[in-house]
């Protein structure tokens, strides 16, 4: 498939202090959600949330984010695609066994609702190789590149990640105007995938660390981020971050290792919501095995 492809709708959310409250925007209408803990709690309000009719899909967004207008950024639902179980409904992935017609509508829904001109997808490998998209490199609208970040200047490219307890990262810069996604694993975490993903920034986009705004989004968290093997392939400063006997915050590692690159800590945003807990609203691996896999995109827009 080309990496250009499209995308289709979307819904709106907006944190309020790291995540404490989420606003999700239908085409139609607008609901309130709350979160505690990792646990997301609806009333019988917001359970009208998920009966949008279908091709509407959800979205939630980073309050810090959203005050820069030069940027569009969305963490999609799993909700109101058109994949079939187990993928369903919003699945943006064409290697987990899905009708590709309906990921081709799905990713369609995403471009259509971010306004962009194309959708730029990677084969993720779990790794820590970084493609930076420059304006006028006409011939990146043609690939799918073997990669686990992506960072942009290029106005109505939304680039996009996929995930299922992954962690979707969003790097931005509003004085250069660039903007990174980064897909995260516990391997992206071993070799420090956002460190270097922010060294790239900074090196091909004349980037400065202390003005990047990060958002972490929803992934597998502290609750159930269990590795029995931890001694095998977690370095040994990894245990800064354990607690109970196995269970590991990825995410505190990721802010550390965004800190240790000159990110600076009151800039970064973290949904605070587990995937595994909450396979209503997006895919989980732990938690169901065979399913989809969400997106997480952003772009600068257009006429800036």
């Amino acid at each position: 498939m080309t990496d250009a492809y499209e995308s289709r709708q979307g819904r709106k959310e907006a944190a309020v202090n790291k995540a404490v409250c989420v606003v999700m925007v239908s085409t139609r209408t607008l609901k309130y959600l709350c979160l505690s803990c990792m646990i997301i709690q609806f009333d019988k309000n917001n359970l009208q949330i998920n009966e949008a009719s279908q091709g509407e899909s959800f979205y939630l967004c980073f309050p810090g984010l959203s005050t820069y207008k030069e940027l569009i950024h969305r963490v999609f639902t799993r909700n109101n695609g058109w994949s079939r179980p187990p993928y369903n409904s919003l699945n943006v992935s064409y290697e987990v066994g899905d009708d590709p017609l309906s990921v081709d509508r799905n990713i369609l829904s995403i471009r259509q609702n971010t306004g962009s001109d194309r959708v730029i997808y990677m084969n993720q490998q779990h790794g820590d190789t970084v493609i930076s998209l420059k304006s006028g490199f006409a011939a990146a609208h043609e690939r799918v590149f073997e990669a686990d970040a992506l960072i942009t200047d290029i106005p109505g490219t939304a680039i996009m990640v996929k995930q299922a307890d992954c962690q979707g990262i969003i790097l931005f810069d509003p004085v250069t105007k660039v903007v990174a996604v980064v897909h995260s694993g516990w391997k992206g975490s071993v070799k420090n995938i956002s460190g270097k993903v922010v060294e790239k920034m900074c090196g091909d986009f004349d980037v400065s660390p202390e003005n990047i705004i990060a958002a972490i989004g929803p992934s597998l968290g502290p609750c159930c981020g269990e590795f029995t093997t931890y001694e095998e392939i977690f370095p040994a400063h990894f245990k800064d971050f354990m607690s109970g006997m196995a269970h590991f915050d990825l995410w505190a590692i990721t802010e550390k290792q965004l800190t240790d690159s000159g990110v600076k800590n009151e800039k970064i945003e973290k949904a605070g919501i587990c995937t595994r807990c909450n396979t209503g609203l997006f895919y989980s691996y732990r938690g169901e095995g065979v399913t989809g896999r969400f997106a997480t995109v952003a772009m600068i827009k257009k006429n800036q």
